[in-house]
Protein backbone atom coordinates (compact mmCIF):
# COMPACT_ATOMS: atom_id res chain seq x y z
CA UNK A 1 0.00 0.00 0.00
CA UNK A 2 0.84 3.76 -0.62
CA UNK A 3 0.59 6.73 0.80
CA UNK A 4 -1.89 7.57 -1.24
CA UNK A 5 -3.84 4.32 0.25
CA UNK A 6 -3.22 6.13 3.77
CA UNK A 7 -4.39 9.51 3.29
CA UNK A 8 -7.80 8.01 1.68
CA UNK A 9 -8.24 6.16 4.93
CA UNK A 10 -7.22 9.02 7.18
CA UNK A 11 -9.42 11.18 5.38
CA UNK A 12 -12.60 8.63 5.41
CA UNK A 13 -11.99 8.90 9.25
CA UNK A 14 -12.39 12.40 9.36
CA UNK A 15 -16.03 11.78 8.15
CA UNK A 16 -16.44 8.57 10.49
CA UNK A 17 -14.45 8.75 13.47
CA UNK A 18 -15.48 6.14 15.35
CA UNK A 19 -15.64 3.80 12.80
CA UNK A 20 -13.71 0.59 14.30
CA UNK A 21 -13.19 -1.47 11.17
CA UNK A 22 -11.47 1.48 9.31
CA UNK A 23 -9.25 2.85 12.16
CA UNK A 24 -7.95 -0.64 12.88
CA UNK A 25 -7.46 -1.61 8.60
CA UNK A 26 -5.46 1.95 8.68
CA UNK A 27 -3.44 0.89 11.82
CA UNK A 28 -2.49 -2.61 10.82
CA UNK A 29 -1.53 -1.10 7.57
CA UNK A 30 0.69 1.29 9.10
CA UNK A 31 2.29 -1.65 11.33
CA UNK A 32 2.96 -3.60 8.10
CA UNK A 33 4.73 -0.45 7.13
CA UNK A 34 6.82 -0.09 9.53
CA UNK A 35 5.40 3.16 10.79
CA UNK A 36 5.29 2.36 14.14
CA UNK A 37 4.72 5.49 16.03
CA UNK A 38 1.47 6.37 13.79
CA UNK A 39 0.33 3.01 14.11
CA UNK A 40 0.67 3.32 17.48
CA UNK A 41 -1.71 6.11 17.43
CA UNK A 42 -4.02 4.25 16.04
CA UNK A 43 -4.39 1.20 17.79
CA UNK A 44 -4.68 3.65 20.80
CA UNK A 45 -7.14 5.65 19.77
CA UNK A 46 -9.50 2.63 19.15
CA UNK A 47 -8.73 1.21 22.24
CA UNK A 48 -10.24 4.15 23.78
CA UNK A 49 -13.31 3.94 21.29
CA UNK A 50 -13.44 -0.02 21.84
CA UNK A 51 -12.11 -2.86 23.35
CA UNK A 52 -10.83 -4.63 19.86
CA UNK A 53 -8.91 -7.79 20.38
CA UNK A 54 -7.38 -7.27 17.42
CA UNK A 55 -6.35 -3.72 18.85
CA UNK A 56 -4.53 -4.70 21.50
CA UNK A 57 -2.44 -7.26 19.57
CA UNK A 58 -1.84 -5.06 17.00
CA UNK A 59 -0.54 -2.58 20.00
CA UNK A 60 0.98 -5.25 21.54
CA UNK A 61 3.15 -5.87 18.19
CA UNK A 62 4.28 -2.42 18.10
CA UNK A 63 5.90 -2.61 20.96
CA UNK A 64 7.59 -5.50 20.28
CA UNK A 65 9.11 -3.93 16.87
CA UNK A 66 10.17 -1.08 19.17
CA UNK A 67 11.82 -3.39 22.25
CA UNK A 68 9.48 -2.44 24.47
CA UNK A 69 8.98 -5.86 25.52
CA UNK A 70 7.83 -5.70 28.93
CA UNK A 71 4.65 -3.47 27.62
CA UNK A 72 4.29 -5.83 24.89
CA UNK A 73 4.31 -8.86 27.42
CA UNK A 74 1.84 -6.82 29.70
CA UNK A 75 -1.06 -6.58 27.20
CA UNK A 76 -0.87 -10.26 25.85
CA UNK A 77 -0.97 -10.84 29.62
CA UNK A 78 -4.28 -9.44 29.24
CA UNK A 79 -5.77 -10.87 26.02
CA UNK A 80 -4.52 -14.60 28.05
CA UNK A 81 -6.45 -13.80 30.63
CA UNK A 82 -9.37 -12.97 29.02
CA UNK A 83 -9.06 -16.38 27.17
CA UNK A 84 -7.96 -16.72 23.40
CA UNK A 85 -6.67 -19.58 21.23
CA UNK A 86 -4.97 -17.67 18.88
CA UNK A 87 -2.05 -19.39 18.57
CA UNK A 88 -0.22 -15.99 17.15
CA UNK A 89 -0.47 -14.33 20.61
CA UNK A 90 1.24 -17.31 22.40
CA UNK A 91 3.87 -16.95 19.86
CA UNK A 92 4.45 -13.42 20.41
CA UNK A 93 3.93 -13.58 24.20
CA UNK A 94 7.00 -16.39 23.77
CA UNK A 95 9.46 -14.05 22.01
CA UNK A 96 8.60 -11.17 24.45
CA UNK A 97 9.18 -13.42 27.88
CA UNK A 98 12.17 -14.68 25.61
CA UNK A 99 13.76 -11.26 25.32
CA UNK A 100 13.04 -10.44 28.98
CA UNK A 101 15.13 -13.93 29.62
CA UNK A 102 12.28 -15.17 31.65
CA UNK A 103 12.73 -18.78 29.65
CA UNK A 104 10.39 -20.82 31.82
CA UNK A 105 7.48 -18.77 31.03
CA UNK A 106 8.57 -18.32 27.50
CA UNK A 107 8.55 -22.43 27.67
CA UNK A 108 5.11 -22.46 28.51
CA UNK A 109 3.58 -20.32 26.25
CA UNK A 110 4.94 -22.10 23.61
CA UNK A 111 3.97 -25.29 24.85
CA UNK A 112 0.36 -23.59 24.99
CA UNK A 113 0.61 -23.09 21.25
CA UNK A 114 1.63 -26.35 20.66
CA UNK A 115 -1.39 -27.95 22.44
CA UNK A 116 -3.74 -26.01 20.15
CA UNK A 117 -1.95 -27.34 17.41
CA UNK A 118 0.46 -29.88 18.07
CA UNK A 119 1.61 -29.40 14.34
CA UNK A 120 2.32 -25.63 14.92
CA UNK A 121 6.17 -24.71 14.47
CA UNK A 122 8.07 -21.60 15.13
CA UNK A 123 11.93 -22.02 13.96
CA UNK A 124 13.06 -19.40 16.56
CA UNK A 125 11.08 -20.93 19.38
CA UNK A 126 11.82 -24.25 18.66
CA UNK A 127 15.56 -23.37 18.37
CA UNK A 128 16.01 -21.65 21.06
CA UNK A 129 13.81 -23.27 23.81
CA UNK A 130 14.26 -26.97 22.78
CA UNK A 131 17.04 -29.33 23.33
CA UNK A 132 17.67 -31.48 20.40
CA UNK A 133 17.11 -35.23 20.71
CA UNK A 134 15.43 -34.97 24.42
CA UNK A 135 12.06 -36.31 25.51
CA UNK A 136 9.48 -34.16 27.17
CA UNK A 137 8.93 -35.28 30.72
CA UNK A 138 5.93 -34.28 32.73
CA UNK A 139 5.46 -35.93 36.05
CA UNK A 140 3.90 -35.14 39.54
CA UNK A 141 5.61 -35.31 42.48
CA UNK A 142 3.99 -38.77 43.67
CA UNK A 143 4.36 -39.65 39.52
CA UNK A 144 8.22 -39.18 40.49
CA UNK A 145 8.41 -41.20 43.98
CA UNK A 146 6.72 -44.07 42.22
CA UNK A 147 8.74 -44.17 39.14
CA UNK A 148 12.76 -43.95 40.95
CA UNK A 149 12.14 -44.70 45.20
CA UNK A 150 12.71 -48.41 45.43
CA UNK A 151 13.30 -50.75 48.84
CA UNK A 152 15.76 -53.22 47.44
CA UNK A 153 15.29 -56.86 48.29
CA UNK A 154 18.91 -57.88 47.83
CA UNK A 155 22.22 -57.07 49.70
CA UNK A 156 25.74 -58.00 49.61
CA UNK A 157 24.95 -61.78 50.38
CA UNK A 158 23.57 -61.57 46.79
CA UNK A 159 26.28 -60.88 45.16
CA UNK A 160 29.03 -63.44 43.78
CA UNK A 161 32.89 -62.37 44.26
CA UNK A 162 33.21 -58.63 43.80
CA UNK A 163 35.08 -58.77 47.01
CA UNK A 164 37.70 -55.45 46.08
CA UNK A 165 34.38 -53.34 44.91
CA UNK A 166 32.48 -54.50 47.83
CA UNK A 167 35.47 -53.45 50.51
CA UNK A 168 35.55 -49.76 48.86
CA UNK A 169 31.79 -48.94 49.24
CA UNK A 170 31.76 -50.66 52.72
CA UNK A 171 34.46 -48.19 53.75
CA UNK A 172 33.11 -45.30 51.88
CA UNK A 173 29.21 -45.79 52.31
CA UNK A 174 28.48 -48.38 54.96
CA UNK A 175 30.83 -47.94 57.69
CA UNK A 176 30.41 -43.96 58.44
CA UNK A 177 26.14 -45.05 58.47
CA UNK A 178 26.88 -47.57 60.56
CA UNK A 179 29.49 -45.71 63.58
CA UNK A 180 27.97 -42.23 62.37
CA UNK A 181 29.28 -40.30 65.58
CA UNK A 182 32.63 -41.75 65.15
CA UNK A 183 32.62 -39.60 61.70
CA UNK A 184 31.15 -37.01 63.55
CA UNK A 185 33.48 -36.59 65.94
CA UNK A 186 36.42 -36.23 63.14
CA UNK A 187 33.94 -33.41 61.66
CA UNK A 188 33.62 -35.69 58.36
CA UNK A 189 30.31 -35.94 56.73
CA UNK A 190 28.07 -39.09 56.59
CA UNK A 191 27.44 -39.84 52.72
CA UNK A 192 29.41 -38.31 49.59
CA UNK A 193 30.38 -40.12 46.53
CA UNK A 194 31.98 -43.59 45.17
CA UNK A 195 32.56 -44.10 40.84
CA UNK A 196 31.72 -47.35 39.60
CA UNK A 197 33.94 -47.91 36.16
CA UNK A 198 34.32 -50.99 34.09
CA UNK A 199 33.47 -52.86 30.51
CA UNK A 200 29.67 -52.64 30.20
CA UNK A 201 27.06 -55.77 31.25
CA UNK A 202 29.54 -56.35 34.73
CA UNK A 203 26.71 -55.47 37.47
CA UNK A 204 27.58 -51.87 38.23
CA UNK A 205 23.64 -51.22 38.87
CA UNK A 206 23.60 -54.86 41.03
CA UNK A 207 26.31 -54.05 43.24
CA UNK A 208 24.57 -50.30 43.91
CA UNK A 209 21.14 -51.71 44.50
CA UNK A 210 23.01 -53.99 46.76
CA UNK A 211 25.00 -51.79 48.80
CA UNK A 212 21.38 -49.87 49.81
CA UNK A 213 19.92 -53.13 50.90
CA UNK A 214 23.04 -53.50 52.90
CA UNK A 215 22.50 -50.67 54.88
CA UNK A 216 18.95 -50.72 54.40
CA UNK A 217 18.18 -47.41 52.68
CA UNK A 218 16.13 -46.80 49.95
CA UNK A 219 16.99 -47.02 46.43
CA UNK A 220 16.95 -44.43 43.14
CA UNK A 221 18.14 -45.59 39.59
CA UNK A 222 18.92 -42.97 37.53
CA UNK A 223 20.04 -42.75 33.72
CA UNK A 224 20.42 -40.09 31.12
CA UNK A 225 17.14 -40.25 29.53
CA UNK A 226 15.48 -39.68 32.89
CA UNK A 227 16.77 -36.28 33.27
CA UNK A 228 17.04 -34.83 29.90
CA UNK A 229 14.68 -32.98 28.74
CA UNK A 230 13.12 -31.39 25.97
CA UNK A 231 12.60 -27.88 27.22
CA UNK A 232 15.78 -25.62 27.78
CA UNK A 233 16.34 -25.59 31.51
CA UNK A 234 14.31 -28.58 32.39
CA UNK A 235 17.04 -31.02 32.43
CA UNK A 236 18.62 -28.89 35.27
CA UNK A 237 15.43 -29.26 37.12
CA UNK A 238 14.91 -32.90 36.79
CA UNK A 239 18.11 -33.34 38.05
CA UNK A 240 17.28 -31.27 41.31
CA UNK A 241 14.05 -33.23 41.85
CA UNK A 242 15.67 -36.28 41.88
CA UNK A 243 18.31 -35.12 44.11
CA UNK A 244 15.54 -33.72 46.65
CA UNK A 245 13.61 -37.04 46.38
CA UNK A 246 16.95 -38.59 47.23
CA UNK A 247 17.21 -35.88 50.26
CA UNK A 248 14.45 -36.84 51.63
CA UNK A 249 14.31 -40.22 51.86
CA UNK A 250 17.31 -40.59 54.03
CA UNK A 251 19.19 -42.59 54.22
CA UNK A 252 19.06 -43.01 50.46
CA UNK A 253 21.59 -44.63 47.86
CA UNK A 254 21.39 -42.89 44.54
CA UNK A 255 22.60 -44.40 41.50
CA UNK A 256 23.98 -42.49 38.24
CA UNK A 257 23.82 -44.48 35.43
CA UNK A 258 25.75 -43.23 32.22
CA UNK A 259 27.56 -40.55 34.33
CA UNK A 260 30.41 -40.02 31.46
CA UNK A 261 27.09 -38.84 29.18
CA UNK A 262 25.48 -36.65 31.50
CA UNK A 263 29.48 -35.73 33.33
CA UNK A 264 31.25 -34.96 29.51
CA UNK A 265 33.72 -32.60 30.05
CA UNK A 266 32.59 -28.75 30.47
CA UNK A 267 35.42 -28.19 27.23
CA UNK A 268 33.68 -30.45 24.86
CA UNK A 269 29.95 -29.41 25.39
CA UNK A 270 29.41 -27.17 22.45
CA UNK A 271 25.88 -26.13 23.73
CA UNK A 272 25.66 -24.21 26.38
CA UNK A 273 22.70 -26.01 27.93
CA UNK A 274 24.90 -28.88 28.45
CA UNK A 275 27.20 -27.02 30.41
CA UNK A 276 24.88 -25.85 32.24
CA UNK A 277 23.33 -29.14 33.08
CA UNK A 278 26.61 -30.25 34.54
CA UNK A 279 27.50 -27.05 36.57
CA UNK A 280 24.01 -28.02 38.04
CA UNK A 281 25.32 -31.60 38.63
CA UNK A 282 28.42 -30.21 40.11
CA UNK A 283 26.10 -28.15 42.61
CA UNK A 284 24.11 -30.89 43.48
CA UNK A 285 27.04 -33.14 44.48
CA UNK A 286 28.08 -30.10 46.49
CA UNK A 287 24.97 -29.85 48.23
CA UNK A 288 24.96 -26.61 48.11
CA UNK A 289 21.49 -25.53 48.44
CA UNK A 290 20.47 -28.39 50.37
CA UNK A 291 22.72 -30.62 52.71
CA UNK A 292 23.67 -34.30 51.10
CA UNK A 293 23.87 -35.97 54.45
CA UNK A 294 22.89 -39.23 54.35
CA UNK A 295 22.23 -39.44 50.89
CA UNK A 296 25.27 -42.32 49.25
CA UNK A 297 25.91 -41.09 45.41
CA UNK A 298 26.77 -44.21 43.26
CA UNK A 299 28.03 -43.14 39.32
CA UNK A 300 28.80 -45.67 36.88
CA UNK A 301 30.55 -45.04 33.72
CA UNK A 302 32.18 -47.40 31.34
CA UNK A 303 34.93 -44.22 30.22
CA UNK A 304 35.95 -42.40 33.09
CA UNK A 305 38.41 -41.05 31.04
CA UNK A 306 35.41 -38.85 29.34
CA UNK A 307 34.49 -37.33 32.46
CA UNK A 308 34.62 -34.09 33.32
CA UNK A 309 38.01 -33.97 36.37
CA UNK A 310 35.58 -31.91 38.45
CA UNK A 311 33.71 -34.59 39.42
CA UNK A 312 36.54 -36.24 41.34
CA UNK A 313 37.50 -33.41 43.43
CA UNK A 314 37.00 -33.87 47.22
CA UNK A 315 33.47 -34.86 48.60
CA UNK A 316 32.28 -35.63 45.13
CA UNK A 317 33.14 -38.56 43.43
CA UNK A 318 36.57 -38.66 45.01
CA UNK A 319 36.43 -42.55 45.26
CA UNK A 320 36.90 -44.36 41.97
CA UNK A 321 36.97 -48.13 41.78
CA UNK A 322 37.14 -51.02 39.05
CA UNK A 323 34.46 -53.41 38.59
CA UNK A 324 36.28 -56.32 36.43
CA UNK A 325 34.21 -58.74 34.56
CA UNK A 326 32.89 -61.92 36.94
CA UNK A 327 35.85 -64.01 38.35
CA UNK A 328 35.25 -67.93 37.82
CA UNK A 329 32.87 -68.35 41.02
CA UNK A 330 30.48 -65.32 40.50
CA UNK A 331 30.40 -66.91 36.57
CA UNK A 332 29.21 -69.88 37.47
CA UNK A 333 26.87 -68.30 40.27
CA UNK A 334 25.51 -66.28 37.02
CA UNK A 335 25.15 -69.20 35.00
CA UNK A 336 23.31 -71.45 37.84
CA UNK A 337 21.19 -68.55 38.34
CA UNK A 338 20.19 -67.79 34.67
CA UNK A 339 19.70 -71.81 33.86
CA UNK A 340 17.39 -72.24 37.17
CA UNK A 341 13.71 -73.32 36.14
CA UNK A 342 14.80 -74.10 32.01
CA UNK A 343 15.19 -77.57 30.72
CA UNK A 344 18.60 -78.74 31.71
CA UNK A 345 20.59 -82.34 31.53
CA UNK A 346 23.68 -82.48 34.02
CA UNK A 347 25.51 -78.90 33.34
CA UNK A 348 29.08 -79.09 33.88
CA UNK A 349 28.54 -74.99 35.24
CA UNK A 350 32.73 -74.90 36.38
CA UNK A 351 33.58 -76.34 32.50
CA UNK A 352 31.34 -73.67 31.00
CA UNK A 353 32.95 -70.94 33.50
CA UNK A 354 36.29 -71.51 33.09
CA UNK A 355 35.84 -71.13 29.22
CA UNK A 356 34.20 -67.70 29.96
CA UNK A 357 37.11 -66.13 31.11
CA UNK A 358 36.37 -62.18 30.13
CA UNK A 359 32.67 -62.28 29.18
CA UNK A 360 30.52 -60.35 31.26
CA UNK A 361 26.81 -61.30 32.82
CA UNK A 362 25.18 -60.01 29.93
CA UNK A 363 27.53 -62.11 27.85
CA UNK A 364 26.27 -65.06 29.71
CA UNK A 365 22.91 -64.32 29.16
CA UNK A 366 23.58 -64.07 25.35
CA UNK A 367 25.48 -67.32 25.67
CA UNK A 368 22.18 -69.06 26.89
CA UNK A 369 20.00 -67.59 24.56
CA UNK A 370 21.50 -68.94 21.74
CA UNK A 371 21.98 -72.01 23.14
CA UNK A 372 18.55 -72.05 23.88
CA UNK A 373 17.49 -70.91 20.51
CA UNK A 374 19.20 -74.20 19.18
CA UNK A 375 18.01 -76.56 21.44
CA UNK A 376 14.08 -74.57 20.00
CA UNK A 377 14.79 -75.75 16.42
CA UNK A 378 15.06 -79.41 17.67
CA UNK A 379 12.07 -79.31 19.57
CA UNK A 380 9.39 -78.27 16.95
CA UNK A 381 9.54 -81.78 15.82
CA UNK A 382 7.96 -83.18 18.33
CA UNK A 383 6.71 -80.27 20.70
CA UNK A 384 8.89 -81.61 23.64
CA UNK A 385 11.47 -79.35 25.29
CA UNK A 386 15.21 -80.90 25.07
CA UNK A 387 17.27 -80.47 27.55
CA UNK A 388 19.97 -78.22 27.23
CA UNK A 389 23.48 -79.78 27.91
CA UNK A 390 27.24 -78.97 28.73
CA UNK A 391 28.21 -79.39 24.81
CA UNK A 392 25.26 -76.82 23.59
CA UNK A 393 26.96 -74.03 25.98
CA UNK A 394 30.04 -74.54 24.69
CA UNK A 395 29.09 -74.66 21.52
CA UNK A 396 27.10 -71.38 22.34
CA UNK A 397 30.23 -69.66 23.71
CA UNK A 398 31.89 -70.37 20.25
CA UNK A 399 29.50 -68.38 18.62
CA UNK A 400 29.66 -65.14 20.72
CA UNK A 401 32.72 -63.31 21.77
CA UNK A 402 33.29 -61.33 25.10
CA UNK A 403 32.07 -58.22 24.67
CA UNK A 404 34.40 -57.07 27.12
CA UNK A 405 37.11 -57.18 24.60
CA UNK A 406 36.90 -53.90 22.73
CA UNK A 407 36.43 -52.05 26.38
CA UNK A 408 39.64 -53.39 27.58
CA UNK A 409 41.39 -52.59 24.51
CA UNK A 410 40.93 -48.89 24.32
CA UNK A 411 41.12 -49.04 28.91
CA UNK A 412 44.58 -50.83 28.14
CA UNK A 413 45.86 -47.72 26.11
CA UNK A 414 44.59 -45.00 28.98
CA UNK A 415 46.05 -47.04 31.50
CA UNK A 416 49.87 -47.47 30.07
CA UNK A 417 49.58 -43.60 28.89
CA UNK A 418 47.51 -41.36 30.83
CA UNK A 419 47.71 -42.70 34.13
CA UNK A 420 50.10 -40.45 35.76
CA UNK A 421 48.40 -40.16 39.04
CA UNK A 422 47.65 -44.19 38.68
CA UNK A 423 43.76 -44.03 38.70
CA UNK A 424 43.86 -46.97 36.41
CA UNK A 425 46.08 -49.07 37.92
CA UNK A 426 43.41 -51.82 38.38
CA UNK A 427 43.56 -52.17 34.74
CA UNK A 428 47.27 -53.15 34.50
CA UNK A 429 46.75 -55.38 37.61
CA UNK A 430 43.93 -57.45 35.91
CA UNK A 431 45.70 -57.48 32.70
CA UNK A 432 48.61 -58.62 34.51
CA UNK A 433 50.60 -55.79 33.09
CA UNK A 434 53.50 -54.24 34.77
CA UNK A 435 53.97 -50.28 33.86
Amino acid sequence: MNDNTIDGLREALKHSPDNGPLRLLLAETLLTLNRLDEAETEYSTLLKITNNHKAKIGLAKVFFKKGSYSTCNVILEEVIENGTMDISVFTLYAKGLLKENSIAKAIEAYKKALTIDPNYFDEELDNQLRQRGSHEITETEEELDNRFLQKPDINFSNVGGMEAVKKEIELKIIKPLLHPELYRAYGKKIGGGILLYGPPGCGKTFIAKATAGEVNAKFISVSLNDILDMWIGNSEKNLHEIFELARQNTPCVLFIDEIDALGASRSDMKQSSGRHLINQFLQELDGIESTNEGVLIIGATNTPWNLDPAFRRPGRFDRIVFVPPPDLTTRESILRLKLNNKPTGTIDLQAIARKAENYSGADIDAIIDIAIEQKLESSFDDGIPKPLETSDLLTALKKHKPSTQEWFSTAKNFAMFANDSGLYDDILTYLKIKK
